[in-house]
């Protein structure tokens, strides 16, 4: 098999692909031939020893799996050789061309195209667990999706869509507002980059408002964190939720008197932490979610493919904020 592999810390740059012997799954694995691995923003943490778990190296980046299973160990049910899945492998190991893998991570995918399926994993899972479980988004109300323009944040559009919600996608551009218009946006704001001040923040909050109706959202999505929690956060609706995703530009400080002037909820999204927790809900969810593709109620945006051998140039993208949609690694 073929890997690339972190052998030291720092960026996209020290990775190195090399070849490793291939492994026969023990007890309650399967041997899974990969065919697309998605790339997500851990993984350009993971590889400086930023993230929350620091596997030993060397390893192999990458958790977001699609593939064919090609052998199965003793006390597996459900799974058999031939069958088509995709799952979080692990905490690494994707960026490859083999894996052994638990089985209860995996889920059938039919038919489903593999670059989809891996896909779909972390960034329609994560937006699935968060809209539906975290922030019992309803029909008829009004969701805010904070880099709206990035993996997860175009699930959240798609997602806020099929659930019957007006979205108001916020990015920073307009290529990239188009972009969040062609995945089903309602509305769009452009917000500045770079450190806000208190008028700009002041500014972009009445913007958020507006945009929404006048009355706010009845939940916020923030996959962006830094100056624009707050802007956010100030133009939320009455009982409304905001769905801490992610901090990219930084971990942000709310004042504690707003969710009690607004009546709000500050509410955490840890996916990795519920599938951990509550691994029959996650599967329900996945299942869930591979019929809406099925169904063309959802599609995975894949902007841009990778090989294998030049996969670092994907981490390069995500970590500047060059992407829009998915990206995936292709094997062959």
């Amino acid at each position: 098999m073929k890997a690339l592999m972190s052998v030291t810390a720092g960026g996209p740059e020290t990775l190195e692909i090399r070849e490793l012997e291939d492994a026969a799954p023990g007890p309650g694995h399967v041997a899974l031939k990969i065919e697309a691995a998605g790339v997500n923003f851990p993984d350009t943490l993971i590889i400086r020893d930023l993230y929350q778990f620091k596997p030993p190296r060397p390893f192999i980046p990458g958790n977001e799996a699609a593939g064919t299973i090609e052998a199965v160990g003793d006390g597996v049910e459900g799974l058999k050789v031939g069958d088509r899945v995709a799952g979080l492998i692990g905490i690494s190991g994707a960026f490859a061309t083999r894996a052994v893998v638990p089985a209860p991570a995996l889920y059938k995918i039919g038919d489903l195209p593999a670059a989809k399926a891996a896909g779909m994993v972390m960034t329609y899972g994560t937006s699935f667990h968060a809209l539906q479980d975290r922030g019992t988004l309803k029909s008829g109300e009004t969701l805010l999706v904070l880099g709206a323009a990035g993996g997860v944040g175009s699930a959240a559009i798609e997602l806020g869509k099929a659930m019957g919600a007006k979205v108001v996608a916020a990015v920073s551009s307009e290529e990239k507002a188009a972009f969040a218009r062609e995945l089903g946006a309602d509305e769009t704001v452009i917000y500045p980059t770079g450190a806000l001040d208190k008028g700009a923040k002041k500014e972009l909050s009445a913007a958020f408002k507006s945009a929404c109706g006048g009355k706010g959202a009845d939940v916020i999505y923030d996959a962006v964190g830094g100056d624009y929690a707050e802007p956010a956060f100030r133009s939320i609706a009455w009982g409304g939720r905001f769905l801490v995703v992610g901090f990219p530009a930084g971990i942000p400080s709310l004042p504690l008197n707003l969710p009690l002037l607004k009546g709000a909820d500050i509410v955490g999204v840890f996916f990795g932490g519920m599938m951990q927790a509550e691994p029959a809900r996650h599967r329900k969810n996945m299942e869930a979610l591979v019929t809406m593709a099925a169904e063309g109620q959802i599609s995975p945006r894949i902007t841009e493919t990778f090989r294998l051998e030049n996969a670092s140039e994907a981490l390069v993208k995500l970590e500047t904020r060059q992407a829009t949609g998915k990206l995936v690694i292709e094997m062959e």
